[in-house]
């Protein structure tokens, strides 16, 4: 079995609005809407659940009725942090999966996830036990201490950008989350950073310029003009 673990708990504090940036309309459409529709549609989805900000459960649940988003199973609530999200998320499917079940972890506010990116994550978690969407790095980076000045360039073959979808065996990812708030770890960025922090080895899946995260009212631009683009496209 496959589930789809959509992180919904920020809050969205750098967009600087009333609401929660996963739950901004872009025509006529909340963000989330269109994350769950990807993983809705992909045929080796079986079923979703939310880890989501606490007194939109039940706002988030009408949206995806009205969508027809059928295979979401659960809302949880979100935690103070990434980490507690996923956490919090992972100890409520105990009931449901297998240890060799995988668990896809991805952002909400990253709608533009393509079935070809969540295929990859599969393929790449049955193959090595995780697949973490990721690409190359094109630009240049330079180490810096204060974000003013840096004078130590890093190669650009010794690095990737990770993204989401981040895939798992059920019964690692849940152990290495137990594992982590064990050792004191609270609060890593992604499941990717804690798992690295207790010594894992990760694999590579198949990432996109395309898999925008929204994280500013820039990127909202952004996404609206992506969606516009690959419409047209479709409709050619």
């Amino acid at each position: 079995m496959n589930i789809a673990l959509l992180l919904a708990g920020g809050s969205g504090t750098r967009t600087e609005q009333d609401i929660p940036k996963q739950f901004f309309n872009v025509y006529d459409k909340p963000i989330i809407i269109y994350t769950l529709e990807a993983f809705q549609k992909h045929p080796d989805i079986d079923a979703i659940i939310v880890s989501c900000l606490d007194g939109w459960h039940e706002i988030l649940r009408a949206y995806a009725e009205e969508a027809g988003i059928t295979k979401l199973k659960k809302v949880v609530h979100g935690g103070e942090n990434g980490q507690a999200s996923a956490r919090n998320a992972l100890r409520e499917l105990r009931d449901i999966c297998s240890d060799e079940d995988i668990v896809i972890i991805h952002d909400s506010i990253r709608p533009m996830v393509s079935a070809d990116i969540i295929s990859d994550c599969i393929v790449k978690c049955r193959q090595y036990g995780s697949g973490l969407a990721a690409m190359r790095c094109q630009e240049t980076i330079i180490e810096t201490q204060d974000g003013i000045k840096g004078n130590t360039g890093i190669s650009r073959n010794d690095i990737m950008r990770v993204q989401t979808p981040q895939a798992y065996r059920y019964g690692r990812v849940l152990g290495a989350h137990e594992k982590a708030l064990e050792q004191g770890i609270t609060n890593a960025v992604y499941t990717n950073t804690l798992m690295i922090d207790l010594g894992e080895t990760l694999y590579f899946s198949k990432g996109s310029e395309k898999n925008l995260k929204i994280t500013t009212m820039e990127d909202v631009e952004i996404f609206k003009a992506l969606y516009r683009m690959e419409k047209e496209d479709w409709v050619k």
